[in-house]
């Protein structure tokens, strides 16, 4: 046994056999995301079970800067989810859209400078937000001075 452990340890060691083993994996996944079953679940797990992980990391951290990164990935997520429940239809007319979606996921959240989820939101999310946050802030404030009156006159 300890002669196959240690065998399964040196393929993991060789960078070839391990590149080669990652090229296979994805290759697979993109395979899968095209024509397997339950596409959308292996995509939405990728988009999710990773940063999730390294969310609850960054929030056990003292740093700021991995905090900062897992909230802008959360928001676009987010801002993508409710966009991508609007356009549903789309995604019986498009055979790719999994593949392209878990795509889009990754570049989400690759640890580059180019990372997608800080480039979006530096050129989409933060202008908008910048300039429409007062009506935002007004408009919430009033729905919760509503939600007090309606709870309180139900107590």
């Amino acid at each position: 046994m300890e002669h196959i452990v240690r065998e399964v340890k040196q393929l993991f060691l060789d960078e070839n056999v391990f590149r080669r083993y990652i090229k296979g994996g994805i290759a697979v996944l993109g395979l899968w995301l095209v024509f397997g079953f339950a596409a959308q679940l292996v995509c939405n797990s990728v988009g999710f079970l990773y940063p999730a992980y390294l969310s609850i990391h960054a929030i056990e951290s003292h740093k700021k800067d991995d905090d900062t990164k897992w909230l802008t990935y959360w928001v676009i997520f987010a801002l993508f989810s409710v966009v991508e429940y609007f356009a549903d239809f789309i995604v019986g007319w498009f055979p790719l859209y999994w593949l392209i979606k878990c795509v889009f996921l990754v570049w989400l959240m690759i640890p580059t400078e180019f990372n997608g989820s800080l480039v979006l939101y530096g050129r989409i999310v933060r202008p908008y937000f910048l300039k429409h946050h007062n009506v935002i802030d007004e408009t919430m404030n009033k729905v919760k001075e509503q939600v007090n009156k309606v709870t309180e006159k139900s107590d």
